[in-house]
């Protein structure tokens, strides 16, 4: 074996729950808020993708290192040393929202495997993918649903690889990359706001550390300097694949849809389906296969941190390494808030309204959240000698201060 492929796979090895956190970020409701954000701005909004990612290495590392060193997730450790009211405060906004936006992605992976297959309907897909999940998170292990998860992870190539089918003006998308252009309009700071609260959602906060729990227990870890590094490096990795996959979605959608005239985009299929005949079947294909790879990859994280949440509130046992009949309490969670998304649509609540409720909910709980991480992650009580440096101070008082504006800023508009 080469040096080059030692070094591939020992980089490999590395990468875990960060990846997997990161990945996930780019759901099909995410895959839609870029979308429309091409559609309507063509690439003026590319900026956010180097903007934000910062922030959410600041604050995903901050909620690795709880989970790694209290060996507790975020819930566990906010209810052991926070009062009880801030516990439920949290719950009551984080199921609405997290159900929410497994309702939006479920949609959005039935619509486009009905685009497709035709022949199948739009519910029986969703249906499908739904009991797939199900069955996969029960009955297979920890260590394979990790393992699958994070193979899943390739499918975000496909929206790297679509605009290099397409010819773009390079010169033109460095410059709105590294020099943003700001307008002062409603519709602007709406898709601004849709953004960060796609990009950072609180519902990656308990799934990443939890998942850091998840692997000291398999894995027999010590925590030290060496595993905080690499847990450093596996979240710095994950978020930069996340950030240069909703780069390339925008940059897709900007140049294809804005340019052609469609600003206007309420769905993944429909961003999947103006595609076909301004960018070809092949560019459409990719577009349509990712929003189902992703769909499988995120629901997963979503349903898996509600569970975590709630079982950490209510003591249950949890974890996806303990069979059924030993953590009924956490899987019945899970299964039940598959389903329930499921027909959140049925219900009458479209994909879109679900997404715009879901981003105001996020927007809440969002900064709260993160004034709570950043005081954990400052208390030696709980961290001892990892707590924050200066820099990790900064960079998380920053993402409050983003998130509250863009709170804010929801509202206003």
């Amino acid at each position: 074996m080469t040096t080059f492929k030692k070094k591939i796979i020992s980089f490999w090895k590395v990468l875990g729950p960060g990846l997997v956190t990161g990945a996930s970020d780019d759901d099909p409701s995410g895959i839609a808020t870029y979308s429309q954000a091409g559609a309507q701005f063509g690439t003026k909004l590319l900026w956010t993708a180097i903007v934000t990612y910062p922030l959410m290495v600041s604050i995903q590392e901050m909620c690795a290192r709880i989970g790694l060193v209290s060996g507790h997730g975020l819930m566990g450790t906010i209810k052991k040393y926070y009062p009880p009211y801030i516990l439920y405060l949290i719950l009551l906004v984080s199921i609405p929202s997290i159900i929410l936006n497994i309702g939006a992605d479920i949609a959005g992976m039935g619509a486009v495997g009905h685009l497709i297959f035709p022949e199948i309907p739009v519910f029986v897909c969703s249906i499908s993918f739904t009991t797939l999940l199900i069955l996969s998170i029960v009955f297979l292990s920890y260590r394979r649903i990790a393992m699958i998860l994070k193979w899943l992870c390739i499918v975000l190539f496909s929206y790297i690889a679509i605009p290099f089918m397409l010819k773009i003006n390079w010169l033109s998308v460095l410059h709105d990359t590294f020099i943003p252009k700001i307008e002062y309009s409603s519709d602007y700071f709406v898709a601004l706001v849709g953004i960060l609260g796609t990009t950072i959602s609180p519902y990656l906060f308990f799934w990443q550390a939890s998942m850091e729990v998840e692997e000291i227990q398999q894995r027999h870890l010590v925590v030290d300097k060496r595993v905080i590094h690499s847990m450093q490096s596996d979240v710095r990795w994950g978020m930069l694949l996340t950030n240069i996959v909703f780069f390339f979605i925008i940059l897709t959608t900007g140049v294809v849809l804005f340019q052609a005239g469609i600003f206007h985009v309420d769905t993944v299929e429909e961003a999947a389906h103006a595609l076909q005949p301004l960018a070809g079947d092949n560019a459409y294909l990719l577009f349509a296969v990712g929003v189902i790879g992703t769909g499988l990859l995120a629901v997963p994280v979503l349903s898996g941190a509600l569970s975590y949440m709630i079982a950490e509130a209510f003591d249950w046992q949890e974890g996806l390494d303990k069979k059924f009949h030993e953590a009924k309490g956490f899987y019945i969670t899970l299964i039940i808030s598959m389903v329930v998304g499921l027909f959140v649509n049925v219900i009458g609540i479209s994909p879109i309204k679900a997404l715009i409720y879901t981003a105001v909910l996020y927007g809440m709980i969002a900064p709260i959240l993160i004034a709570i991480i950043l005081h954990i992650s400052n208390n030696k009580t709980i961290m001892g000698k990892f707590v924050n440096t200066p820099l990790d101070n900064l960079m998380g008082f920053l993402t409050m201060l983003v998130m509250t504006l863009a709170a804010v800023a929801l509202i206003m508009l």
